[in-house]
């Protein structure tokens, strides 16, 4: 269950990403933008990939992955928030369901390597 759980928030809020950089690139921020885009669609790829693992050990290694990248994530929005990339509104949504999707994936962590 939890699985599907993880792999439609981490696809929603993927999308949600891909909006916010397709806004900053027209409105000429290139770097934050493409870091923000590959860490926040990083974290929806690599559950897809987990679904496929080929052992515990291998799901395990793929959520950590999607763990990291999700906390990565965290660090370019509250980057982009604080140089006046992101309104507050906008930094407050993405910013919670990214806390969201990390907690979820720390769960989801934590029980896979006690299963390893």
């Amino acid at each position: 269950m939890k699985a599907n759980v993880i792999k439609t928030k981490s696809f929603t809020f993927a999308v949600e990403i891909a909006n916010v950089s397709r806004r900053l690139v027209e409105q000429k921020e290139f770097v934050l933008s493409r870091q923000l885009l590959r860490s926040g669609t990083s974290i929806g790829a690599n559950v897809k990939e987990s679904m496929f693992a080929s052992s515990r050990r291998d799901f395990a290694y793929r959520m950590t992955i999607s763990l990291r990248e999700c906390s990565e994530t965290l660090f370019w929005l509250e980057l982009l928030h604080a140089s006046n990339y992101l309104e507050y509104q906008e930094f407050k949504i993405l910013h919670d369901s990214a806390n969201e999707l990390l907690r979820i994936l720390v769960s989801i962590t934590k029980t896979a390597r006690k299963n390893e």
